[in-house]
């Protein structure tokens, strides 16, 4: 079952090419939901943070405080290299449940949207790597509008990605995000007609109809 990759960096519009991905019918594993998986009341993960970053990152009701959280790692590299030594193994073994899952349903592909898989060493085990590229200073304008960030959070939040040159490097296929919205969209659904094309139509998909029918 091929897997097939879409990444870029925060706010780029990777998200919603996934979304847009699964409006089609795509089974897409989001590499942000997994990581909220790993970190509600109870698991594991949770409790390997309160013990490495201090109770104080949980609240009263248990969950994590992910603004607490996210300002200390995003300032702090070496914090950020200890999360997620605690969260990535526990990312990619939910990950890897989903992918049984799906293909266990059938799938003929599943799309993984991740922000960093560049950056965790995971493109050369995808079958096709998607970047979706913006502007940067698109995306600050984005975080802080989207996110409620002020400029020096919002540039530290892209400062622990990669870059474009780099994602640049490791793409198969560029998705370059510089128009309207409607643009991303059209762009999507025409690789999503070409995937399913190439690999078959995925099981939550009930008719195929390539976007320029």
């Amino acid at each position: 079952m091929p897997v097939i990759g879409l990444t870029g960096g925060i706010a780029s519009g990777k998200s919603t090419v996934a979304a847009r991905w699964r409006e089609r019918g795509a089974r897409v594993i989001d590499a942000d939901a997994v990581a909220r998986e790993i970190v509600e009341p109870g698991e594991p993960a949770l409790a390997a943070i309160a013990e490495r970053f201090g109770t104080e990152m949980i609240r009263d009701d248990g969950t994590l405080d992910r603004s607490k959280l996210g300002a200390l790692v995003f300032s702090d590299r070496e914090a950020l290299g200890r999360l997620n030594a605690i969260t990535h193994p526990a990312i990619m073994a939910r990950v890897g449940r989903h992918l049984l899952t799906a293909r266990s349903a059938g799938e003929p592909w599943v799309a993984y949207e991740a922000a960093l898989i560049i950056e965790n060493g995971l493109a050369p085990g995808l079958s096709r790597l998607f970047v979706v590229l913006c502007d940067p200073e698109v995306q600050v304008t984005r975080l802080m509008a989207r996110n409620g960030l002020d400029e020096e959070a919002a540039r530290a939040r892209l400062a622990a990605q990669t870059t474009n040159e780099q994602r640049i490097n490791f793409a198969d296929v560029l998705i370059q995000n510089t128009g309207t919205l409607a643009e991303l969209q059209a762009a999507a659904d025409a690789h999503y007609d070409a995937l399913c094309q190439e690999h078959g139509l995925p099981t939550g998909d009930p008719a195929f109809e390539p976007a320029d029918a």
